[in-house]
């Protein structure tokens, strides 16, 4: 007698969400929480050192619910893509750019030749491109501007044995340790300072050695791992997505592009681009616009110099931009939950709520669960110059009561303003990369979050050291 034959059940699979559909769930937990949390306010008062409106911490009150209607919901997305629109086309402007510049042939001809050269050195690479990104950020505050060299990057690190997560990490986590430990960023410790009457940029030993300490241990991590994978391909963690999406995007070092004159024209106009780029940065306060306009001339004056006509010009930048839409969508979706709960006053209650926590706590506890509470706040408000004038109000005052020293104070907020921009999914810049890259939100966050326990280690040890020093000059 014959028996039946045992169908094999199927194993469930969890298959990855979406970075969209995360989006969209985020934004439906923030208008929930417009019913549940109670609505509040802080006053704005003008600070006269930095010509902001900051809150005055002793104005609290709860006001009127005014929870999130369906309409105005989905509003908030519309209005998300309006606030993004600055980043949104640059994005844009960036990725037409390079793609034309792709479509001369001089990209894939340089790297090619480069990453023969560098064989059997490849990992070099890291620190070498780690301590330029991460000094950008430190110094000039760089971080939406990097999202310029992901397609570059990408093409780099899988071309040379490595993947693209390397290639994001290589450039965001560097990115992360320069705000972690600036020194000079005008954005988040020039206003903190300006905001808790510390004097502009003080303390930049003391913030050197946490950003050296941050960068290092980012440097490590990453290097250990493309070491791993180089040794061994089948060891990364994006091998199917680099082989379905990216693969394309390295060079063939086998076949070797001869270097035409076309090609060296292309790449000097790019070496100009980057050197005006970095003098601009640094020294004229070039910013989002100016930046895009710098890549808008760069992608045309590359197509003509590299022998593509107009139409040629044209197509290569729609394609481009066409690369970038779902990165852009996904940054105006960040911005929508922000919106929620700013429209529905909950936003200052969080901040209230969190603050009210740190009392009673010793001075060494307090710094710690101030830089808790940033990094926490910092999911909610990604911009580092709008947390500082939400939180900086509230968190210097509350130095002076728990016997810490303000300059301990601003150290937390930099350090909690950083570490989740590179892990929270309202954080528009990361989103963006790993879409450029095309990895899962989740497979990003379980590659970095060892690093990002590292870093808080970093972090609760820099703090302590503030607070047994007297971390000053106040």
């Amino acid at each position: 007698m014959e028996t039946a034959p045992v169908k094999e059940k199927k194993k469930f699979k969890l298959k990855a969400l979406n970075p969209i559909v995360l989006l969209c769930i985020i934004l439906c937990v923030a208008a929930i929480a417009t019913y549940i949390v109670p609505a509040g306010t802080f006053q704005r008062v003008l600070n006269k050192a930095t010509q902001r409106e900051v809150v005055d911490p002793t104005t609290f009150k709860y006001v009127a619910q005014n929870p999130v209607k369906i309409f105005d919901l989905f509003m908030s997305v519309t209005q998300g893509m309006q606030r993004a629109a600055y980043i949104i086309f640059f994005l844009f402007i960036i990725g037409g750019a390079f793609a034309v510049i792709e479509k001369t042939g001089a990209l894939s001809a340089v790297l090619s030749n480069v990453v023969k050269k560098m064989k059997g050195k490849e990992l070099m690479l890291i620190p070498v491109c780690m301590i330029i990104f991460g000094c950008g950020s430190a110094f000039a505050g760089n971080f939406e501007e990097w999202l310029a060299f992901v397609p570059l990057m990408i093409a780099v690190c899988v071309a040379i044995g490595f993947d693209s997560m390397t290639a994001v990490a290589m450039i965001f986590c560097a990115a992360c340790s320069g705000y972690g430990g600036a020194m000079t960023n005008p954005f988040t410790v020039g206003v903190a300072q300006g905001i808790a009457g510390l004097p502009m940029f003080s303390g930049i030993l003391f913030r050197a050695c946490v950003f050296v300490a941050l960068l290092t241990v980012s440097i490590i991590y990453i290097m250990r791992y493309a070491y791993k994978i180089k040794k061994n391909p089948a060891l990364s963690v994006v091998r199917e997505i680099d082989d379905k999406y990216n693969q394309e995007t390295g060079v063939n070092t086998d076949e070797l592009p001869v270097l035409t004159i076309r090609h060296k024209l292309v790449l000097l106009t790019f070496v100009i681009t980057i050197g005006v780029l970095v003098y601009g940065v640094l020294k004229l306060g070039f910013y989002i616009d100016e930046l895009a306009t710098l890549f808008l001339i760069a992608g045309i004056i590359s197509g003509i110099v590299g022998g593509l006509n107009a139409s040629e010009i044209a197509d290569g930048f729609l394609k481009g931009c066409e690369n970038m839409l779902f990165a852009c969508v996904v940054i105006g979706l960040c911005n929508s939950s922000v919106i929620v709960m700013q429209n529905a006053n909950i936003m200052d209650t969080v901040i209230y709520g969190l603050s009210k926590l740190l009392k009673g706590l010793p001075p060494m506890l307090s710094a710690c669960g101030m830089f808790i509470v940033q990094d926490i706040f910092n999911v909610l408000v990604p911009s580092g110059s709008g947390q500082a004038a939400i939180t900086m109000p509230i968190m210097a005052p509350l130095a002076d009561l728990l016997g810490l020293t303000r300059q301990t104070a601003v150290l937390a907020f930099q350090m909690g303003d950083s570490f989740t921009n590179i892990l929270a999914p309202t954080s528009g810049e990361i989103i963006a990369a790993i879409a450029i890259a095309k990895i899962p939100y989740g497979k990003w966050v379980k590659w970095f979050f060892p690093l990002f326990a590292m870093w808080w280690v970093v972090a609760f040890i820099a703090l302590i050291i503030a607070v047994g020093i007297g971390y000053g000059p106040f």
